[in-house]
């Protein structure tokens, strides 16, 4: 069919009718059957679920999963993004905690749940993302759910992602910040953790006291 006209093809398997223009949930959900782990991340995905600060020209989308690959060129030409790997979590965590589909929208496209979202989103601060709009993010959202965030945390083995998440929730007086405390105290480190961002800004995050 692709031979006779019917058919474009744009990638391994991946094939559109001529004149179409790809719909960016099915692409996806295509992905996610190619690149194990593949979900929507960080800044994205609290986008997505109704959270954002500032509004984007044309959004890049954060894709995070399990194995290192490379997005096709078919959909990066059409949707710009970004995939990473970045193991937050010990291997104790089962992967698909703090992933769901969005209500009402395809179930085989796996979104993170603002939870697990803005740990992706402190993990990516220094790294393309900046802290100020991390922080206003974090001060937007006001609810969530404290045994999905305590099952998180207490997997998390980021020390860079568990003091940040603590200093912005005591310093926005957020009500898990006893929580993320303690999770900071329990891995522990050296009594500080210094870096310097790739715009400039340096972070110097302080050990619980």
């Amino acid at each position: 069919m692709a031979e006779g006209g019917w058919l474009q093809r744009l990638g391994h398997g991946v094939y559109i009718l001529p004149g179409d223009q790809l719909n960016r949930e099915a692409s996806l959900a295509q992905l996610a059957t190619l690149l194990p782990g593949l979900h929507v991340a960080g800044k994205t995905a609290l986008a997505w679920r109704g959270i954002r600060h500032n509004l984007a020209i044309r959004e890049q989308l954060i894709l995070w999963g399990n194995k290192p690959g490379t997005l096709p060129t078919w959909f990066t030409a059409v949707f710009p993004a970004r995939y990473q790997v970045t193991q937050l979590f010990d291997e104790g965590l089962n992967p698909n905690t703090g992933i769901a589909a969005l209500p009402g929208g395809r179930p085989d496209v796996p979104v993170s749940t603002p939870e697990r979202a803005l740990l992706e989103l402190m993990s990516d601060v220094g790294k393309g993302q900046e802290l100020e709009e991390a922080r206003n993010l974090l001060e937007s959202v006001r609810s969530l759910r404290m045994t999905v965030l305590d099952e998180l945390l207490s997997h998390l083995k980021r020390i860079k992602v568990a003091r940040l998440m603590h200093s912005l929730a005591e310093e926005l007086e957020l009500p898990w910040a006893d929580l993320a405390r303690q999770h900071s105290e329990r891995l522990g480190g050296g009594r500080r953790w210094v870096s310097t961002t790739k715009s400039g800004e340096r972070l110097n995050l302080k050990r619980p006291p």
